[in-house]
């Protein structure tokens, strides 16, 4: 039977940016459970000329493997309201932050999937259906505060990219990841619609279970890929959204009108914090509604010593035995 896992990214601001005080959150959220969280969370830093926005990018959690679709998304909801409860910033599941221009910060949902038989099968399956995959959870249409599209990050992110001749490179839409054996679905951007989730999961597990071989259109993906993230659904794809609505009958109205619409049109209306509230809302407690932010400026440079001495030490032989098996 096919099994699935979540890996989700999100970024934490003080109100308008992270700051390394997303380590002290991820020292606590370690402290409460420190068997599972010891290799079920992670960070990332930004990388060079991006570090002039600041050090500290998104944090990570992941789920257990399922082989249930709702039994998955229940974890998930788990590991979110642990995050929640340990942090004081806000909680921003979006793809890139709307008001900078940083590839290297960003945010996304990785879906590992494992248990299958014929993972090449799996493979060039889901690549078939891979231009639509990515608009169920498209979530980034801000680049320095002007719009974009549906994704910056898919745009312009170093972790994915266009599909190689080689499954197992790391940064790529859809790989297959030697550190776990898994097919890893990389493209999909952080999104606090857990709906979306749900429904691009039941997707994907139904691509999964296929017992026929699909032409994966390598170079059909490519093509279309730069304007899928600007434009979202295009012509092109109409035949694949209806053979994919063919094995799951999910609502369509999700690809037509992405969470990057409904996230530009708040940030349109309200502005930047008032928007990542929003986010945070909905995160927490499933409604996205800007809410009222009071904040206390001060410095996170203590904070972030003591995460970096409550969680990224602790960490370092996971962080070298991970880097060996991606190697």
């Amino acid at each position: 039977m096919p099994r699935f896992g979540i890996e989700e990214e999100v970024f934490i601001t003080e109100p308008e940016k992270p700051t390394l005080r997303s380590l002290l959150y991820l020292a606590r959220l370690l402290a409460k459970d420190p068997r599972f969280y010891y290799t079920h969370s992670a960070h990332n830093f930004t990388r060079g000329k991006d570090l002039k926005w600041g050090l500290m990018s998104g944090v990570e959690i992941s789920t257990d493997i399922h082989e249930d679709v709702d039994t998955l998304i229940d974890d998930l909801k788990t590991r979110r309201a642990d995050l929640a409860s340990v942090s004081s910033g806000l909680i921003v599941p979006v793809g890139h932050l709307l008001d900078c221009n940083t590839p290297s910060n960003t945010c996304a949902l990785h879906v590992h999937i494992d248990g299958v038989q014929d993972k090449k099968r799996l493979y060039e399956n889901l690549l078939h259906f891979l231009p639509v995959l990515p608009l169920f959870t498209a979530n980034s249409p801000m680049v320095s505060g002007t719009y974009f599209g549906q994704s910056y990050r898919m745009h312009a992110s170093f972790a994915i990219g266009p599909i190689k001749s080689d499954w197992s490179v790391r940064f790529q839409d859809l790989i297959f990841s030697k550190r776990l054996g898994t097919i890893e679905l990389r493209v999909c951007d952080a999104c606090w619609d857990l709906e979306r989730y749900r429904w691009l999961l039941r997707v994907v597990k139904a691509i999964s279970e296929l017992n026929t071989n699909l032409e994966p259109n390598v170079e059909r993906y490519n093509s279309l890929r730069e304007d899928i993230c600007r434009r979202g659904f295009i012509d092109e794809i109409a035949p694949l959204v209806e053979e994919l609505a063919s094995l799951v009958n999910f609502p369509k109205d999700l690809i037509m009108h992405t969470a990057s619409d409904e996230l530009a049109d708040t940030y349109k209306k309200y502005g930047l914090v008032a928007t990542y509230s929003a986010a945070d809302n909905a995160y927490r407690n499933g409604v996205f509604q800007p809410r009222e932010v009071r904040w206390k400026r001060r410095s996170h440079l203590a904070d972030g010593i003591i995460g970096f001495a409550g969680y990224f030490l602790p960490r370092l032989p996971y962080y070298a035995l991970k880097g060996l098996k991606e190697m």
